[in-house]
């Protein structure tokens, strides 16, 4: 069986959470609390060119403003 997650072929949104972190998540699967789609639905390649274009960033926003950046 393959991971939905991993599936070339699948239809995605980009989800983001309150910290800012993005996540590819399959059209078919509800949106987990706390999370809200920002891009999609879209296919895995243009999902991740979004988030690579978008999350330059990798530290949660929490951590950035500790940082005082």
């Amino acid at each position: 069986m393959t991971n939905p997650f991993d599936n070339e072929d699948g239809s995605f949104f980009v989800l983001v959470n309150d910290e800012g972190q993005h996540s590819l998540w399959p059209t078919f699967a509800e949106v987990p609390a706390g999370w809200t789609r920002v891009y999609g639905e879209a296919t895995r390649q243009e999902c991740l060119a979004y988030v690579e274009e978008n999350w330059t960033d990798l530290r949660p926003k929490s951590l950035i403003q500790e940082a005082g950046v």
